[in-house]
């Protein structure tokens, strides 16, 4: 009975994510914009500094299977360490904050259904793989206040992920007009210099094996001080 409770969450994220890409596919209609920018976000100077990531793109695409198969490889990794949004104080944050740790990088609202489904396998990645060199980076994307959010995380029992929040939802528009977002969630995997290697629309098994190994195979690429 133990192990059919533990293999129920993936099990449902499997079907959800199939259905959001008959919905996707048909509609792509989850978000809507706002005016808000964050349009210094997203960096075309600099990409060069992220050239040499190609060959840690290469070494990272056979763990995109499985429970993970649907986050795609860029072709050409670039920078992407000024999206901006807020901490669990209000205080503004960028990606560059987290400069020497491996990223992922997830949009998401209280409002999506696959969203609501996600956090807990995301909650469950950060507890078993979080450390000085990696971290889910979860960003609610809702409008108004803090109560929605707070409360389902709260009644979720997602305590694991730090609390970041982007109430302009500029950070999803930064990304929709690089042609990264259409809904949500949207998921990224950057590496310890902002570059970003691999990247998902819709919701994904993320305390699965596969997405473990995932997380592994980028951190021990940092370390080893691949390319």
């Amino acid at each position: 009975m133990t192990d059919r409770k533990k293999r129920l969450p993936a099990a449902r994220l499997v079907v959800i994510a199939a259905l959001f890409g008959l919905i996707a596919g048909a509609a792509a209609v989850y978000v809507r914009e706002s005016g808000s920018g964050n349009g210094a976000a997203v960096e075309t100077a600099g990409a060069r500094a992220c050239e040499a990531a190609k060959d840690r793109v290469a070494a990272i695409t056979p763990f995109l299977k499985g429970q993970v198969a649907a986050m795609a490889p860029v072709s050409e990794p670039r920078p992407l360490a000024g999206l901006s949004f807020k901490d669990k104080d209000g205080k503004d944050r960028t990606l560059a904050d987290f400069t020497g740790r491996t990223i992922l990088l997830n949009l998401w609202a209280t409002w999506c259904v696959p969203c609501r489904e996600e956090m807990p396998a995301l909650n469950a990645l950060q507890k078993a793989e979080g450390s000085d060199t990696f971290e889910v980076v979860a960003v609610n994307i809702d409008i108004g206040d803090d109560e929605k959010p707070k409360a389902f995380l709260n009644e979720t029992g997602v305590h694991d992920l730090g609390y970041y929040r982007d109430a302009s939802m500029g950070v999803f528009n930064a990304l929709k007009k690089e042609g990264l977002a259409f809904g949500l969630p949207v998921t990224l995997m950057m590496d310890e210099k902002g570059c970003l290697l691999s990247s998902m629309n819709g919701p994904a098994a993320w305390d699965s094996d596969d997405a473990k190994a995932l997380v592994k195979a980028v951190v021990a690429a940092a370390r080893s001080g691949a390319p």
